[in-house]
Formats: structure tokens, C-alpha cells, sequence
């Protein structure tokens, strides 16, 4: 009987590096930061309240329709609001060291994958990346 996908080696590195992650002080306090943000109700809803207005402008671009100043200036008074409040401003960072976090490793796999060996620092630091061969 073929092993099932849990059971492969692959999987369990993947399990310990998955515990590697989240037992790293700087994810830890990321994490932190975002369970502050989800336990404040006034951020989450100020937060909300900027995308759903961003989104409606969006929209109204991608339908060729023109932005009022008014539409416009609304949406900036709104994003600085959120900017200025500790809670959301340390949440969008966290977001985006997250981001940083997951695309460091995405990286890292798919350099490992594409060279079929560890990537050195400048395999690393090429600016190639995907199915492109360098």
C-alpha cells in the first residue's frame, strides 16, 4: 500500500519547519499584532471600512467611470485615519512582514526545486525566479 500523502518524508520536514516558523520570536510577535488588531473591534471595522471604500473606487475604474475629487479625498482623510491608529498601522505591517516571511521561503522551495540542490546566496539574489532558466 503506497504511503498517503501525511506520511512522506516531504511532508513531515514540511510539518517541522511549519513548528520552526511559528516558534520564531519575530513570527510569534507578528502574530501577536494581528490578534491585537482582530481583537479590536473599532480597528477591524475602520480597516474594513477603507477596503470596501477602496474597492467601490476600484470598481468604479476598471468600469471607466471617472473619480470625483470628492471620492478621492474622502478615501485618503480615511486611509490616514487608519494609518494613524496604532492597532491597524501595526497590523498592516505585520501583514506585509508576513508577506515578506512567506515569499522568502516560496523562494527558497522554488529555487530548490527549479536548481535541484540548495540555492547558494546568489542563486538566491539573481532575480531569476519561477521556470526561468538563467
Amino acid at each position: 500500500m503506497a504511503p498517503t500523502i501525511e506520511d512522506t518524508p516531504i511532508i513531515r520536514k514540511t510539518r517541522e519547519l511549519c513548528q520552526a516558523i511559528l516558534a520564531e520570536p519575530s513570527v510569534q510577535a507578528i502574530r501577536q499584532r494581528i490578534d491585537t488588531f482582530m481583537a479590536d473591534e473599532s480597528a477591524r471595522s475602520q480597516y474594513d471600512s477603507l477596503v470596501t471604500k477602496g474597492q467601490a473606487l476600484q470598481q468604479k475604474q476598471q468600469m471607466s467611470q471617472a473619480l470625483s475629487g470628492e471620492e478621492i479625498s474622502d478615501f485618503e482623510q480615511h486611509r490616514d485615519s487608519l494609518l494613524k491608529n496604532p492597532v491597524a498601522r501595526a497590523f498592516l505591517d505585520a501583514q506585509q512582514e508576513l508577506h515578506e516571511v512567506r515569499e522568502s521561503i516560496q523562494k527558497y522551495v522554488s529555487k530548490t526545486l527549479e536548481l535541484g540542490r540548495l540555492p547558494s546566496d546568489e542563486d538566491l539574489n539573481s532575480g531569476c525566479c519561477g521556470d526561468h532558466t538563467c
